[in-house]
């Protein structure tokens, strides 16, 4: 058996399932298996989907429920894995060669029982800038200091023993957020480390029917927030870091929502109200979480708890705040808090060093080895 069960969900065929199982099966067999769960699917109509030299060398699993969620597949799928370790993957994404290797040698060196994964957009060149953590810092990595809310999906190398002990699980039935409160249980309460530069997980960008994708009624998109802020877990957890967790929901989440809602039609009474509650609800739980927002994202929040600011205006506000590089997009109202870690300036930073570096260090690493291999060609001359 190998050390490690890659579980795929799938819920039809004409997903690029073998394109994601030939990532593992071709660039991470010698350390990886394949278990596809066929999500209210035929196994053979999912089989029949991967390439002929693949099909009797994976496991497929029936799992039919009444949700269009990937939760259930993905939580049969981890309970039947039989290897130490198991990860799961979308059914439209893929592993860079190596990817698995990588994750064991992180969890050998550090003993993480959670390996967080580097991501990647559309293909291994294009980095993903979250978790926007310490770039030179080796070891363990931390919610706060690393940033790690930033990550939503528990992607990577996960201890299935630390699993049974936690008891952790995706939210069955959940379309949008189900993974946000398992990953970031984790991340908070199990020994955590980041992948920072090996081979990523990458993001498959050609399937157009991500639940995740659809808009959704604001209760629904963002009903996962209890799983996060009123969890028992959370509560353990130091102000400082259910802050930074606050600010992740705030400008990833909150934010987000309004900037796919750009049509006044969407913004109902209703629609306003929710808005307001869920933002005050998450003011109210970790006070303070909103000082290092910038001014652009404090007038948006503003707008957000505010239901007689007109829909344009809360619409133009969620546009302005992804005007990066002005000054309204890089400081904070209150000048003290310009350099706290959840602050523009020094998150902008991390981030664009967790995109750009683990490819500066690979062209450096190359160049390095080309010069050696060089340099010993001349002296066997």
């Amino acid at each position: 058996m190998k050390p490690v069960q890659v579980v795929i969900a799938c819920h039809t065929p004409e997903r690029p399932v073998g394109r994601a199982v030939a990532s593992i099966l071709e660039g991470n067999a010698e350390h990886a298996e394949v278990l596809v769960v066929a999500h209210n699917r035929a196994a053979e109509e999912i089989r029949d989907a991967l390439r002929p030299e693949h099909r009797d060398r994976v496991r497929i699993l029936e799992h039919r429920d009444a949700y269009r969620s990937a939760s259930g597949p993905f939580n049969a799928g981890m309970d039947a894995a039989t290897a130490p370790f198991v990860a799961i993957m979308g059914s439209d994404d893929t592993l860079a060669p190596g990817a698995v290797a990588s994750w064991l040698e992180v969890r050998r060196a550090t003993g993480a029982e959670f390996v967080v994964t580097r991501l990647a957009l559309g293909d291994a060149a294009h980095g993903v800038p979250t978790p926007a953590a310490r770039m030179l810092r080796t070891g363990l990595a931390d919610l706060t200091r690393d940033r790690l809310a930033y990550r939503s999906a528990p992607l990577g190398l996960l201890d299935r023993s630390m699993l049974a002990r936690t008891g952790a699980r995706l939210v069955e039935g959940a379309t949008v957020g189900g993974d946000v409160g398992m990953v970031t249980e984790l991340m908070a309460t199990v020994p955590t480390a980041y992948d920072r530069f090996g081979p990523p997980y990458v993001i498959g960008e050609d399937a157009g029917d991500r639940v995740t994708y659809v808009i959704r009624p604001l209760s629904e998109q963002l009903g996962f927030f209890p799983d996060v802020l009123d969890a028992p877990w959370s509560a353990r957890l130091p102000a400082t870091a259910r802050r930074a967790v606050a600010t992740k929901l705030l400008r990833i989440h909150v934010f987000g929502a309004v900037f796919y809602r750009q049509d006044e039609a969407v913004w109902t009474p209703d629609e306003r109200a929710a808005l307001a509650d869920i933002t005050a609800g998450v003011l109210r739980r970790a006070p303070g979480c909103e000082l290092p927002l910038s001014r652009a994202d404090r007038r948006l929040l503003d707008a957000c708890l505010d239901p007689a600011v007109p829909a344009g205006e809360l619409m133009a506000a969620a546009r302005a705040r992804r005007r990066h590089g002005r000054p309204a997009t890089l400081l904070p109202r209150d000048l003290t808090r310009a350099l706290d870690r959840e602050a523009p300036l020094r998150f902008m930073a991390a981030s664009l060093a967790v995109q750009r570096l683990p490819a500066l260090r690979s062209k450096a690493l190359r160049s390095k080895a080309l010069r050696s291999k060089a340099l010993l060609t001349r002296a066997l001359r």
